[in-house]
């Protein structure tokens, strides 16, 4: 089967604190790389009580540290939030103290609300468009001989593969454009996803980093030894959005037996829509589930995300996904 990877948001639990999340996030990483896990990757988030991940780049370093063979990467760094030539800093550093193992996924959405945003001192009347522009400086910071009088000091001449992130048509005319490989969000934003794997792939093309297109998709598993208990499991994670969505973001919270049954029926559509792509049940329902998902869109790689609130129970999810792709 095709490669599996693992996105983490390192969550804060109901109960517990940023520290504990950056040491379950260095332990699921270790574990995913026994595992057969290709990628580590950390996403950048602000402002959200139940997401410790905001420093992505300096929790890439310690995942990375604590580990030796997995790549360990942003999913992604909200570029109009920083300077290109920071970042082009942050990740040469990286990549030179963990060399051939850093990528560096780059997303246009700013992680957080606009209170935030203005904390993060982000020029919101911007033009968005802006992004490509970034990104293509960005680039050029690692290049062996920027065009740019200013260098990245560690960064120019190093290898850290870019990758555009998206949940909309822009991010895959763009990977498709620069010759990128391309990550799709549909692990909470599924609704444009077959547009923009048509397009990417239609309109790719070729560069110096990549020969041919490759997408990788985001999806869902919550795998348990019971249907049941993967159903409980996932209702978390069910929590956590519909929390977010009607405007109280928090801490994952413990599993609720009934939530589904508990809730209206817009929120039970939200839901639907938005955990889509998703698999809930024993290893042979998530199986059939992650087969019909790959079939079904041709993806060159999965980005697996399984916010469950104990963590026990979450490194036995990413166990029934690696044994499931090790079946081939």
């Amino acid at each position: 089967m095709i490669p599996f990877s693992i996105l983490d948001l390192s969550p804060i639990a109901e109960g517990s604190d940023a520290a504990t999340s950056f040491q379950r996030s260095l332990d699921l990483a270790q574990h995913g790389e026994r595992w057969g896990y290709n990628r580590f990757w950390l996403a950048e988030h602000h402002g959200m009580p139940g997401i410790a991940s905001a420093a992505t780049a300096v929790l890439i370093g310690h995942v990375a540290a604590g580990t030796s063979t997995i790549r360990v990467g942003a999913g992604g760094i909200m570029l109009p939030n920083h300077s290109p030539l920071v970042i082009a800093e942050q990740f040469g550093t990286l990549a030179s103290l963990f060399p051939g193992r850093i990528d560096l996924g780059l997303g246009r959405a700013p992680g957080s609300d606009h209170t935030t945003a203005r904390a993060l001192r982000r020029n919101l009347s911007s033009d968005a468009d802006e992004f490509p522009q970034d990104v293509v400086e960005l680039m050029d910071y690692f290049a062996d001989s920027p065009r740019r009088q200013v260098r990245a000091i560690p960064g120019a001449g190093l290898d850290v593969p870019v990758w555009i992130l998206g949940s909309s048509l822009f991010g895959a005319q763009l990977a498709a454009a620069l010759g990128l490989p391309y990550a799709f969000a549909s692990h909470f934003a599924p609704q444009m996803m077959m547009q923009a794997i048509d397009m990417y792939r239609s309109t790719f093309r070729p560069s110096k980093q990549l020969d041919k297109p490759h997408v990788m998709l985001g999806f869902n598993v919550f795998a348990a030894d019971t249907d049941a208990q993967a159903q409980l499991l996932a209702t978390s994670m069910q929590q956590a959005f519909v929390n977010l969505r009607t405007g109280r973001p928090g801490k994952l919270q413990p599993p609720v037996p009934g939530y589904l049954e508990s809730l209206g029926t817009a929120e039970r559509m939200m839901l639907d829509s938005v955990l889509s792509c998703s698999a809930i049940g024993a290893p042979a329902t998530v199986e059939s589930q992650l087969r019909a998902f790959v079939a079904r869109t041709g993806a060159d790689e999965l980005m697996i995300t399984s916010q469950i609130y104990d963590h026990a129970a979450r490194l036995r999810a990413y166990e029934i996904t690696a044994d499931i792709r090790r079946k081939g």
